[in-house]
């Protein structure tokens, strides 16, 4: 070799590696693949939501969804279900009753379908109700659950509730 190609060579050289070192450095580091099992949200711990603050009137059922948000460890449902009979002075209370429940994505497609079905929680018969109840961990995917409120008797009035529900996590 001439003592003039020496130099453009290692020019040359120096040169592709100066660009091979540019395009590593620009390279997004993606990382290894995740699966969804292995994604980390922010963990709801510590946090209240509001899952139905409402009054409502009454006459065959009402449902109301709420979502658990993904990675709920021990998220716990307390509230308070109280119902009336509007104008009923003077009327037994258990005119008023009503049937609660709670229930998972399953157990609604069940009775939607008109198949008799199950319940995470349930009471018959009531007007006043504390209700403070565990839901299961919600792992790696939000869970949808149903708030069923139904009139307990096939009587014509429509009775008025008054809800209010929280889900501490």
């Amino acid at each position: 070799m001439t003592s003039i190609t020496r130099p453009v060579v290692s020019l040359f050289l120096l040169a592709v590696a100066a660009m091979a070192l540019t395009v590593a450095c620009n390279k997004d580091d993606a990382g290894p693949e995740v699966g969804p099992h292995e994604h980390v949200e922010p963990s709801p711990v510590g946090t209240t939501q509001t899952v139905l603050e409402k009054t409502f009137n009454l006459k065959k059922t009402a449902t109301f969804p709420f979502e658990i948000p993904a990675h709920a460890v021990r998220p716990h449902l307390h509230g308070i279900i109280e119902s009336f009979v509007r104008g009923a002075v003077g009327t037994p209370d258990d005119v008023a009753n009503i049937d609660f429940m709670i229930q998972n994505q399953e157990q609604q497609d069940e009775a939607l379908a008109n198949h008799p079905s199950q319940a995470l929680f349930s009471v018959e018969g009531t007007h006043n109700q504390a209700v403070n109840f565990d839901l299961p961990a919600s792992l790696d995917q939000p869970v949808k659950y149903y708030l069923v409120f139904q009139s307990s008797d096939e009587s014509k009035a429509s009775k008025v509730v008054r809800a209010s529900f929280r889900v501490d996590f």
